[in-house]
């Protein structure tokens, strides 16, 4: 089929997807669209939870596999929205709704590239297509809950927001709860360990702590007190302030070592880890898929924003059309020239890659 008949197929069932709900968890009803639409292309497909995978035609145990994968989960729309999420409008070129960029249209872009590709003969490497649910929430029925369900994978593609720019680096997530205790006392009386007042040299340690070791491509670990809890009557002073922090790690660290040193050093009487699974995700520049890219004329860079890459131990490319700065945004859109273009970048690039040269 010629790529613009696949765009066009892979625009309708965008449409169609936009207006099916599918909170993470509750993909069930997209996920039967997506394996109907694989169908119509005579593909055999398989259902875990609410995840579709497929193989390829001729697949051979013998070759190397090439995951793609993006999700087709949604955050919930939030306040600021001024038209229907869940209705696909297109004007003036954008195709309006909820989880129409992130992560939609790399998600049908990415299985009509597998459809392109399906039936193709004497390919270097295996393709693998899944489309996950749960990416939004991390969730435990995701992409992580597929990987023990499929062969071992050489590398892959994460289809994220990238405008089809290469993201060869992702960081990494840890979330801190910490506690600052104090003595609890009537707010009338003294108190020289008031725990509201002792966080305030706990959120100076956090603003001005750097790590040392600063990435190529993802820059410095970046720490964020993005909560703060403490107290429930105006008259008592609290034995203890509750902080949340966000930390995004660089791949020269693991989230146990930025686990270990916070725990030693950080001013707080607790800090537990809420997960320590979704480190940062790389791929070498020299890998050639990348290479494939940079020929292409497509651009490299380090992605501070998490996807399901992190449930891969493998070599991993984040790679799509959209914006990620549109990603659960209000009257979220992608523009469909996007789609079109996606889909013909991603199949010149696997060309590049799967095609066996004589």
């Amino acid at each position: 089929m010629e790529t613009k008949q696949l765009s066009a197929k892979a625009i309708g069932l965008l449409k169609n997807l936009i207006e099916t709900p599918s909170f993470s968890s509750e993909e069930d009803k997209t996920a039967v669209l997506i394996e109907n639409w694989l169908k119509e292309f005579g593909i055999p497909v398989k259902r875990s939870v609410n995840n579709i995978y497929a193989f390829n035609k001729y697949y051979d145990p013998a070759k190397p596999n090439l995951l793609l994968n993006s999700h087709h989960d949604t955050v919930k729309p939030n306040s600021g929205y001024t038209r229907d999420p869940f209705k696909a409008e297109i004007e003036d070129g954008k195709l309006y709704g909820l989880g129409s960029n992130d992560a939609g249209g790399c998600l049908v872009s990415l299985l009509a590239t597998f459809a392109y590709f399906y039936d193709s003969k004497d390919l270097k490497y295996n393709l693998i297509i899944v489309a996950s649910g749960e990416e939004e929430s991390s969730g435990t029925n995701g992409l992580n809950s597929m990987l023990p369900k499929l062969p071992p994978i050489e590398v892959a593609i994460v289809g994220e927001p990238t405008l089809m720019d290469l993201a060869v680096a992702e960081k990494g997530l840890v979330v801190f709860d910490a506690v600052v205790k104090g003595t609890p006392s009537h707010a009338a009386h003294p108190n020289t360990d008031n725990s509201i007042y002792k966080t305030i040299k706990t959120l100076e340690w956090f603003r001005d702590y750097t790590f040392e070791k600063v990435s190529e491509t993802l820059g410095a670990v970046k720490m964020t007190v993005t909560q703060l809890s403490a107290g429930n009557q105006h008259n008592v002073v609290p034995a203890t302030t509750h902080l949340v922090i966000d930390v995004r790690v660089n791949d020269c660290y693991s989230n146990e070592e930025i686990a270990n040193v916070l725990q030693q050093e950080a001013p707080c009487d607790e800090l537990i880890p809420r997960s320590l699974r979704l480190n940062s995700s790389s791929i070498p520049v020299e890998h050639e898929l990348v290479q494939a890219g940079i020929a292409l004329g497509r651009n490299t860079y380090g992605s501070p924003t998490l996807s399901d890459q992190a449930a891969l131990s493998c070599p991993s490319l984040k790679l799509g059309p959209g914006d990620s700065t549109r990603s659960h945004s209000a009257n979220e859109f992608i523009y469909v020239r996007e789609i079109e273009e996606g889909i013909g970048i991603y199949i010149s690039l696997l060309e590049k890659v799967l095609i066996q040269s004589n």
